[in-house]
């Protein structure tokens, strides 16, 4: 975890598409008890969901046997997810670019891009199994 960090909350379940609900009921009592203003929701959401979209999909390859692990982490000035997978990582330093002309219409490749523009930090740490989402408060 980031130096500075407090560990409020916490999630794992299985690699499954349906246990990405749990996201939701997350961000709800996270923006709840932080008092995060509604504009902020939906950046919150969105990004966290395609953090989690991606570890299911492309980390553990939707292998239910794999889990998901989400770290809700705050200081003074921050609040984000710490999301982890159980997979073999990949290259966040070369990532195609979603908005390419030979990349535009392409159904998948999006989320690390919306991840990065909805969120005030995105990095990635462990050969990108995980991905630190920050919100700035």
């Amino acid at each position: 975890m980031k130096e500075g960090l407090t560990r409020i909350d916490s999630l794992s379940f299985s690699s499954d598409f349906k246990n990405v609900g749990l996201v939701e009921d997350l961000v709800n009592k996270v923006c709840e008890k932080l008092h995060i203003e509604e504009e902020l929701y939906g950046n919150v959401l969105i990004a966290l969901t395609e953090a989690v979209n991606n570890a299911i999909d492309h980390g553990n390859r939707q292998d239910n046997g794999l889990e998901v692990f989400i770290d809700v982490v705050q200081n003074d000035n921050q609040f984000g997810f710490v999301v982890k997978d159980m997979g073999r990582g990949f290259d966040f330093n070369n990532l195609p670019d979603p908005t390419a002309p030979e990349n535009i219409l392409k159904e998948n490749g999006r989320g690390i891009f919306l991840m990065k523009n909805l969120a005030d930090e995105v990095e990635f740490e462990d050969s990108g199994r995980t991905v630190h989402i920050m919100f700035n408060i």
